[in-house]
């Protein structure tokens, strides 16, 4: 079976896309990138994609690499009607849990749109509350829509990016390995380094590494 080039997958999103503005008109995708990790913020993205000037090769962005994410990053950037991201700290995610702290940070990458959207897709089977406008989710949605793809390879690359640079603040920590995930060496680093505030509290807690109260 032949393999659909970047093009014709762009194409079939583009398509979704263009069904969804033919009924709502102008409307945004969004999408996050860390929501699994031990440290870190999960990172929202909302973009409006311009239907004039659209970007080949957006796809789910796990399904891209590295190099292929970065160059539609910004592509997306460049031509994108508006977009607005937005990082969520391990405070929040430890004091809300990393669901509400994921549905807040949605909300407020809709609100920070220079453009108000008729309509706002989200990426998943959830919707975040108070929003002003419809929302509609997507399951797999950064794999059917080409604004939801767009918002995930924004939230992704700018996640990445963020854990490189606190990588170079705590090497020790390899952070840009495994970007926080729950890798073995991570575990192995943490046991032998301790823990630092930028960690996830509740998430560790679950796995004994910090002790309570502290």
């Amino acid at each position: 079976m032949k393999r659909r080039t970047d093009e014709e997958i762009s194409a079939l999103l583009y398509a979704y896309d263009a069904d969804i503005r033919a009924q709502y008109g102008c409307f945004a995708g969004v999408d996050e990138a860390g929501r699994g990790p031990l440290c870190g913020p999960v990172c929202v993205a909302a973009c409006i994609l311009d239907p004039e000037a659209p970007v080949y090769g957006i796809n789910d962005s796990k399904k891209l690499s590295e190099k292929k994410r970065e160059a539609l990053f910004d592509q997306i950037v460049e031509k994108a009607l508006a977009y607005r991201i937005v990082f969520v700290g391990p405070d929040i995610i430890d004091r809300d849990n990393i669901l509400n702290a994921t549905m807040g940070g949605m909300r407020q990458a809709v609100e920070g749109l220079d453009i108000v959207p008729n309509l706002v897709l989200v990426d998943g089977n959830r919707i975040p509350a108070g929003l002003t406008m419809p929302a509609q989710p997507v399951v797999k949605g950064d794999a059917t829509s080409a604004s939801i793809g767009a918002a995930s390879i924004l939230a992704k690359v700018s996640r990445d990016r963020y854990m490189l640079e606190l990588d170079k603040q705590y090497p020790q920590y390899q952070l840009a390995k495994h970007k926080g995930y729950g890798t073995k060496l991570h575990y192995e680093l943490i046991a032998q380094y301790g823990i630092q505030p930028f960690y996830r509290r509740s998430f560790l807690k679950k796995q004994g590494y910090w002790p309570e109260g502290k």
